[in-house]
């Protein structure tokens, strides 16, 4: 682990995280006891000290233990830390353990401490700074919400004009994944400035660019449902609902299923109820693009073109090869889609069961089995797992950018249309 990204990330980025949250709630904890009818005192006293209480056995290498709360996927995450003991002769701990796994566990341990709340069991302890991610990215909101209404416009005057605004839009949607709390320890990574005028120079930084693949796929036939995976809440989301608009307006598909995480998961990854409050916030913005898309996008979740969907699968220990296995109801389901984007690094890890696969292995090979539909990821590159480049393209990299796995400013656009 000690020549990965895994290995900064326990020691010093899970650490800063668990801090984080432990500073801001005793900071507003003011803001936050006005928020209920009931004193919570003594449940926000509990939180803080069980995020410290985790930081530590994060910083002294402790073992994990089993769940004590009473939610409903405990017993899926005790046999696995019981299977995962089995298996490796002791129980796993935060440096000598997979990275993918004693990570989600920690995130899951954040929200144990929620749970066993009973005034505060639907408190999100990374609400603040989801909340403010999303007004500090107000101005690109109106920027490229206004550019989706014009091209609205534009495409109803001129089919020819589908394919570039597709590819401009997927874009947008590939670099909006740059906005992630998890990677930057919480602190501030809003979009500031204008996302279109930033694509020109992001171009060379797309590793990998499938684009035509996937339009050719949409435009050849006539796809009714495509699902979109989320990842982070703040501009990426708009970003995503942005994309999601498109596609129903060009006409690529008829149906759009939106997979939100079933509670707070690194960091800034949406749940329902910040996608719920994003859209109550875009109807206060006083602007024509931003608030017409937030009645539109209203009036699409009551007439199902948007169905907005959360499963429990999204934040379970398991990669995805294992989806038909332990999620079969949601393996099936994915398997009716005409194409799956899946976004974010975490995703793109879960894909690739987050093995240090050469640079040069296929994007097909690396899913390991896990076709349901055809699908296709957008993802800044934030750890150091990487497949599908050319022999030679990750020293040219890494001559001009030494972290350039890492740092989220390069991307792929990779699909993979094969289906079991």
């Amino acid at each position: 682990m000690a020549n990965s990204f895994a290995y900064p990330t326990i020691k010093e980025r899970l650490p800063v995280i668990l801090a984080k949250i432990a500073d801001t709630l005793y900071r507003t904890r003011d803001k936050i006891k006005s928020q209920y009818q009931e004193d919570v005192s003594e449940e926000l006293k509990s939180i803080i000290g069980s995020c410290s209480k985790l930081r530590n056995e994060v910083q002294t290498n402790k073992v994990a233990v089993p769940l004590q709360d009473s939610r409903n996927d405990t017993q899926v995450w005790n046999r696995y830390l019981q299977a995962a003991t089995e298996r490796e002769g002791s129980p796993p701990s935060w440096f000598k353990s997979a990275w993918l796994y004693m990570e989600c566990y920690m995130y899951r341990r954040i929200q144990e401490s929620v749970e066993k709340c009973n005034i505060m069991k639907e408190f999100d302890v990374f609400g603040e700074q989801k909340e403010k991610s999303f007004t500090d990215s107000v101005y690109p909101t109106e920027i490229v919400m206004m550019h989706l209404l014009e091209t609205q416009q534009k495409i109803k005057e001129n089919a020819e004009l589908v394919p570039e605004a597709f590819k401009l839009f997927l874009k947008v949607c590939l670099w909006g994944n740059k906005c992630d709390l998890s990677i930057s320890g919480g602190e501030d990574n809003a979009q500031k400035s204008s996302p279109l005028e930033q694509l020109g120079k992001l171009e060379p930084n797309i590793l990998i660019n499938d684009s035509n693949v996937v339009l050719n796929h949409l435009c050849s036939r006539n796809c009714k449902r495509i699902d979109i995976v989320l990842d982070n809440a703040g501009f990426e989301l708009i970003s995503d609902l942005c994309f999601a608009e498109f596609l129903l307006s060009a006409g690529l598909c008829s149906t759009i299923y939106l997979h939100a995480k079933a509670f707070p998961w690194f960091v800034s990854d949406v749940t329902k109820k910040d996608f719920d409050w994003t859209l109550q916030m875009l109807g206060q913005i006083n602007h024509i693009a931003v608030s017409n898309f937030a009645q539109v996008w209203k009036e699409r979740l009551n007439n199902s073109s948007w169905i907005l969907q959360v499963d429990d699968f999204w934040t379970l220990p398991y990669d995805y090869s294992q989806m038909e296995t332990y999620a079969p109801d949601l393996y099936q389901s994915l398997q009716k889609s005409d194409m799956i984007f899946f976004k974010g690094d975490l995703n793109y890890r879960k894909l690739l069961g987050d093995l240090r696969w050469p640079f040069t292995t296929s994007f097909e090979t690396c899913l390991r089995g896990f076709y349901p539909a055809p699908l296709c990821v957008l993802r800044t590159s934030k750890s150091d797992v990487l497949v599908g480049l050319p022999e030679g393209r990750d020293e040219e990299v890494k001559a001009q950018d030494e972290d350039w796995l890492v740092n989220g400013n390069w991307g792929v656009i990779n699909a993979c249309l094969k289906t079991k």
